[in-house]
């Protein structure tokens, strides 16, 4: 009886103290400790597995992302795996399969793993960036051993590019040159002036003419800059996509005011001959035309890829 009293003074005595700890919510805080440990656990779980997975089946931003918001990221992002790699390792390896169908051509795939292992670059310890793995490589290292034939392909994508809009900018170059000579018309012989030069259309064929020149002139010199290029891994980031979104805006602009020029021409040349000109002049705009707007995809994808991609959200990802 004794027994059964002093059991039943204890289950009392613990049921109290159970309530007052509802009272005071450390049960809550508890509980959220708990939680905390486990989803740390699992977290640390994941970052043992990630080395070996798929990531065509896997988007490692996202996963990445999930990280960064994570209380303990600071010990996550200083982990190593079996290997002693580091996450700035982890981030400098390249799956040849992966997001080749998301970005127009090998050179803007490489920019876009330069961008990323840039944004692990800089959130992680100083330290890091000196930190070998088991195999003596240093992040850099081990990035620039991964992308070398990523880089290769760039290069040789960039340089076919660049080499096949030179020949057409200086195609451009030289028409609109040899057009601003020879106006149409003629000259008048006894004051050199060109002969239609009090016409409006003669004005727009002029300015048309030195607009195509200029934009072609340009886009060649963008053109000649991609292919004398040294090709480092920094270039991909900004400096050699800049010069194709230049070079490439150019030659579109050179293209349509070279066809601006042609038809104010012939405004000039056949006057009053609106049923053969307006005809002739909707042809030519169909090639043209048809062009520029596979141009224009590319172009717009070279924009996106290097100035509005941001492969993390820096306000989700380091608020508070």
């Amino acid at each position: 009886m004794e027994k059964c009293g002093q059991a039943r003074n204890i289950g009392s005595v613990r049921g109290s103290v159970w309530n007052l700890l509802k009272f005071l919510e450390i049960d809550q805080i508890y509980e959220l400790k708990l939680l905390h440990h486990q989803s740390k656990k699992l977290l640390l779980r994941m970052c043992q597995v990630l080395p070996g997975l798929n990531f065509q089946q896997l988007e490692k931003h996202e996963v990445f992302r999930f990280l960064c918001r994570s209380p303990a990221k600071k010990a996550l992002f200083a982990m190593v795996d079996s290997d002693r790699n580091t996450i700035l390792h982890i981030s400098a390896m390249f799956e040849p399969s992966a997001r080749r169908n998301t970005v127009p051509g090998a050179a803007f795939l490489m920019q876009r793993e330069v961008q990323w292992y840039k944004e692990v670059e800089s959130i992680v310890h100083p330290f890091m960036l000196e930190y070998t793995n088991k195999n003596g490589q240093r992040p850099r290292e081990l990035f620039t051993e991964s992308h070398k034939e990523l880089m290769k392909e760039g290069e040789k994508w960039m340089k076919e590019t660049a080499s096949s809009c030179t020949v057409v900018a200086a195609l451009i170059v030289t028409i609109m040159f040899a057009a601003a000579i020879t106006v149409p018309g003629g000259n008048n012989q006894d004051t050199g002036l060109p002969m239609f030069l009090d016409k409006k259309v003669f004005m727009l064929f002029i300015i048309s003419d030195a607009l195509s020149l200029l934009s072609a002139s340009t886009s060649l010199l963008m053109f000649l800059g991609i292919l004398t290029s040294r090709y480092a891994e920094e270039d991909f980031l900004k400096s050699l996509p800049k010069k194709m979104i230049v070079g490439l805006s150019t030659l579109i602009l050179s293209i349509a005011t070279m066809m601006i020029t042609f038809c104010a021409s012939l405004f000039i040349i056949l006057p009053g001959k609106s049923r053969v000109v307006i005809p002739i002049i909707c042809l030519a705009i169909v090639p043209v035309t048809l062009f520029a707007w596979m141009q224009f995809h590319l172009l717009i994808d070279m924009v996106i890829s290097t100035y509005a991609s941001r492969i993390l959200d820096k306000k989700a990802t380091y608020g508070s």
